[in-house]
């Protein structure tokens, strides 16, 4: 027999739902229903026993980022490379480009170091978006940006918004992002882990404690990195975000806060 109280639609209470557990344990649910959930679930050895074994699941994705991936082979590289190059090619702004004076054109970094290094740190999935990416940046370089009028023919950059989700500025609204931001490693405008790991040393925090997830987030308007810690407490999360200026001596915490089971 089905139970129907574990799938979508089940009562909020013993029987349980797995799926208002999983919602709960995520910290997808607001906090006023969280606070009156999770002493209910405390009190409750199948709800906890649902919780712990969601608790582990999370654990053991976030430690597939910590094993070892295969590089890209050398044939499907060379292959992307050589697509990438022909593309560019035919791109009138490239085209056009090469033919301006050579100190109009940004440096580019030398391209057989750049794939030296992203053989040996990217795996197979990874390496096709950085191969992408790379292409998006080299169009970029090329293509002239657009001339305002009262500029004095200066080129200026087309202004860009902050990237990822939008959340308050004292981080509400961030718990519903924190079950799909598990396992992620995206840095957005800090662009590296070194650079990361430089904001948390300026906050006082240790660096060497590895996060749960990271991904961008737009905090009032504010380009910012979402970083997911564990607090040691059975789904309970700490999350701090902090702004794209962050670096040593200047922390730029947008906010710190606890989620989950008090």
């Amino acid at each position: 027999m089905t139970d129907e109280s574990r799938g979508i639609g089940g009562t909020v209470g013993p029987p349980w739902s797995v799926d208002v557990l999983a919602d709960l344990h995520a910290g997808v649910l607001d906090e006023r229903e969280a606070a009156e959930l999770w002493p209910l679930v405390n009190a409750d050895p199948e709800a906890l026993a649902i919780i712990e074994a969601l608790e582990a699941t999370t654990a053991d994705l976030a430690e597939l980022a910590n094993e070892p991936v295969a590089p890209m082979p050398a044939e499907y590289a060379a292959r992307i490379d050589a697509a990438l190059a022909a593309e560019m090619r035919a791109t009138p702004a490239f085209q056009g480009a090469s033919e301006r004076r050579q100190e109009q054109v940004a440096p580019v970094v030398d391209l057989a170091a750049a794939r030296r290094r992203r053989n040996k740190r990217i795996g197979w999935g990874a390496g096709i978006a950085t191969v992408a990416a790379a292409a998006i940046a080299a169009v970029a370089i090329v293509v002239p940006t657009t001339r305002e009028p009262d500029s004095g023919g200066i080129a200026q950059p087309a202004p860009s918004a902050p990237a990822g989700p939008s959340v308050g500025g004292d981080g509400g609204g961030a718990e519903a992002l924190v079950g799909k931001a598990i396992g992620v490693r995206d840095f957005g405008s800090l662009k590296t882990e070194e650079r990361l790991d430089a904001c948390v040393a300026a906050a006082g925090m240790d660096a060497d404690v590895r996060p749960e997830g990271i991904r961008p987030v737009n905090v009032a308007g504010k380009d910012g990195v979402m970083v997911i810690y564990t607090t040691g407490k059975l789904a309970q999360f700490r999350i701090v975000a902090f702004g794209a200026d962050c670096g040593p001596g200047n922390p730029s915490v947008l906010f710190d806060k606890i989620i989950g089971a008090k």
